[in-house]
């Protein structure tokens, strides 16, 4: 669905994105990650036709987007990290303005309207100033204008930026409800937005990629021990026994019902150890990547001065 090649942009001397190649498959949800100045932003801006690159090609559904810009604007939604949305209307007009100036027909506009106000949870906004709206909602209202044509790609630069928690999760339940429905390629540098959303991630780094694969392959591709929060219902003494036997686990720490576990991948998979953990007749309620670990990969990536791509 959307195919980049050989994608570089300079500013004068400075080179923002070098080289880049990767694609996205249809239905895909995926993460292009790295840390702030990365070159994210400039890519994604390349990707929507907003920003012409130095050199490279990038298409769209197989047309390019320097040749066939109209075309392929139609086929994309895209929500910058500052969403454009106008604070003296009201968020249903907003929506119908940006619905013509998409140049959909007038026989579908309501329809499309009425599916971006469901998909992002609008409906009871929809007669208010956007202007008196939290900086949650104007996101979402963002993110409505992006859907409104109803495209098969969302192109969402750092959709969570600048909310709080709650705000932060009511965004990513949007997007998980809009995976599968449409191609997705989310900017972010906030790691547990990766955990949550992404199936695949692209980390970015000084405008190279460094890393593109699943969270999973890439820790093991770096040599990163994986780090697992697991919660449980019972047995917490005779699992800590259990786990501490298991070939392949480095370390275990304990708190009440919680277990932190550490383990080796080269020498003991994911799978290997829910089994073991499920055998033990412990009850187990959560099983996910710590946020330690996930920060262990980024940082090992990002910060080496001599990187390779993984």
């Amino acid at each position: 669905m959307i195919n980049v090649k050989q994608l570089t942009k300079n500013y004068g001397d400075r080179c923002a994105v070098k080289n880049l190649n990767f694609t996205v498959k249809s239905g895909e949800v995926v993460g292009f990650l790295g840390p702030n100045g990365a070159g994210k932003t400039t890519t994604m801006k390349i990707i929507t036709g907003f920003m012409a690159a130095s050199s490279g090609q990038v298409c769209i559904d197989g047309d390019d987007v320097y040749e066939h810009p109209l075309k392929v604007k139609s086929k994309i939604g895209y929500l910058p990290e500052t969403p454009p949305v106008y604070n003296d209307m009201y968020v249903k007009d907003y929506l119908s303005f940006v619905a013509k100036l998409k140049g959909l027909s007038k026989n579908i506009i309501g329809g499309n309207i009425d599916y971006a106000l469901e998909q992002t949870q609008l409906q009871d906004v929809k007669g208010r100033l956007i202007k008196n709206l939290s900086k949650g909602f104007k996101q979402r209202v963002g993110i409505a204008g992006a859907l409104v044509s109803k495209p098969p790609i969302l192109i969402l630069d750092e959709p969570t930026v600048g909310l709080d928690p709650r705000q932060v999760a009511e965004i990513r339940k949007l997007i998980i409800r809009l995976r599968g429905k449409h191609t997705i390629l989310l900017s972010t540098h906030i790691l547990s937005e990766v955990q949550a959303i992404c199936e695949r991630v692209i980390i970015i780094n000084k405008g190279e990629i460094i890393a593109e694969d699943s969270l999973a392959v890439i820790a093991k591709k770096a040599s990163v021990a994986s780090k697992f929060e697991v919660d449980i219902l019972r047995k917490e003494d005779e699992l800590q026994k259990t786990l501490l036997n298991t070939p392949g686990v480095l370390e275990v720490e304990r708190n009440g019902q919680k277990f932190y576990i550490q383990i080796n991948p080269e020498q003991l998979s994911t799978e290997s150890l829910t089994k073991a953990i499920v055998n033990s007749g412990a009850g187990l309620t959560q099983f996910k990547p710590s946020m330690n670990y996930l920060e262990k990969i980024f940082i090992n990536l990002t910060t080496s001065s001599d990187h390779k791509e993984l």
